[in-house]
């Protein structure tokens, strides 16, 4: 016998009560366009290694920069 389904709404808190009727599909649409986005979701043991977003951005940048300054070396040589 199958367990029956759990009304979703009964579980919800009331400060959960979201008003549908004022809801606006693609409000940020335009800006996300506009501005660009890149999402890049990392595995959970890389994602431990960071604090926050620009812990991740930091790290990065300094890879970026020292793969530049090894390109550049070796290209003089």
């Amino acid at each position: 016998m199958k367990p029956k389904a759990r009304d979703v709404a009964d579980e919800l808190r009331p400060e959960y009560d979201f008003d549908y009727s004022k809801a606006v599909r693609g409000k940020y649409y335009r800006r996300l366009l506009k501005e660009g986005s890149n999402v890049v979701v990392l595995e959970p043991d890389v994602a431990k290694a960071f604090p926050n977003s620009d812990a991740v951005n930091d790290a990065l940048r300094s890879m970026l920069k020292e793969r530049l300054s090894r390109t550049s070396r070796s290209s003089k040589s």
